[in-house]
């Protein structure tokens, strides 16, 4: 278990105050004092994979840690009480200036993201996005830059978090939507 891991950082119960606050395992503290349970489940996340009409991919420069200086696939997390379309067009337009028109969804990652010593867990929404104006690009929020690019140029070494690398690559190798999303398979 990673050391950051919500198990090994939450020390007291959020609803009592109670120091005999016990991680159960996979996913979940069970405080002896109140009787509470506390689940550490997935944040949402969103995904936007964005064309031009040269077939160059928009990504950034993440501004911040986790990652600070590496590329990025525009998005973000879902807010609470927000659907995950939603958070992708406010995601890109927060980001990147851009208007989302059309989203297909493409596939689920699960991902970790650590911020600030903890580790959160995410599952990340993957969505292929077309866009309108796109003289409205300007590199703004978590983006330090803006950078057009054909996806085959892109080293997935230059990419900061793990669910974009692995999407990254996917779509590299060729990997249509009907290939990956929409399929259960029994692995």
């Amino acid at each position: 278990m990673h050391p950051l891991h919500p198990a090994k950082r939450f020390r007291f119960c959020p609803f009592c105050g109670g120091s005999h606050f016990e991680w159960e395992g996979r996913k979940s503290h069970l405080c002896a004092d109140c009787g509470h349970r506390f689940f550490t489940n997935p944040a949402a996340a969103v995904i936007a994979v964005i064309e031009n009409e040269r077939g160059e991919t928009l990504f950034v420069r993440r501004k911040y840690d986790p990652a600070k200086g590496m590329l990025d696939l525009p998005g973000g997390f879902v807010d609470c009480g927000e659907r995950a379309e939603d958070a992708l067009k406010r995601e890109v337009l927060e980001e990147v200036g851009l208007h989302v028109t059309e989203a297909e969804f493409l596939m689920t990652l699960p991902n970790t993201y650590l911020y600030d010593g903890l580790l959160y867990y995410t599952t990340d929404l993957a969505f292929r996005c077309k866009v309108g104006d796109w003289s409205l690009l300007s590199a703004g929020d978590d983006a330090a830059e803006c950078c057009l690019m054909p996806l085959s140029a892109v080293n997935p070494d230059d990419i900061g978090l793990d669910s974009i690398r692995r999407l990254v690559v996917l779509l590299q190798d060729g990997m249509a939507p009907d290939s990956v999303s929409g399929r259960i398979s029994s692995e």
